[in-house]
């Protein structure tokens, strides 16, 4: 898909909201859809919290997920049976009670599977909070 052909941010943010009613309940909104990425964004809430006042793992690992899920979308279309293969994340320090930024890369696209990686950041820090990487699954084609 060329850049002229991704679809936009609103458009993929829908498609996830519209599959996924719990996502736009949690503040997940999509800034960007680049060639070959994406951009999105997790708003604070203090539900997402855990003991010491750190936001939660599966806070994180939600966010990487879905930011895969939208670069697929924003890149290739309408694929919503695109499914996760694997997820694995790294966290490497502790995030800032404020929203995070998750900044995706599609490493690898083949005919069947698409490899990806996520970077996690507090909003405003230069420094990543966790790294993911994960396999997603493309449905064949008829």
């Amino acid at each position: 898909m060329s850049s002229a052909e991704l679809l936009s941010a609103d458009a993929v943010q829908q498609i996830i909201h519209q599959g996924l009613p719990a996502a736009a309940e949690s503040g997940l909104v999509v800034e960007q859809i680049t060639p070959g990425g994406a951009r999105l964004r997790q708003r604070f809430e203090a539900r997402q919290t855990r003991p010491g006042g750190t936001l939660s793992g599966p806070t994180m690992m939600a966010l990487a997920d879905a930011a895969m899920y939208a670069a697929i979308l924003g890149n290739l279309g309408r694929i919503e049976m695109a499914v996760t293969q694997s997820l694995n994340i790294n966290f490497l320090a502790r995030p800032q009670p404020r929203d995070l930024i998750a900044e995706c890369d599609i490493l690898r696209m083949g005919r069947r599977s698409v490899v990806l990686q996520v970077m996690i950041y507090s909003d405003g820090d230069s420094q990543p909070v966790a790294q993911a990487t994960g396999n997603y699954a493309l449905p064949m084609s008829s």
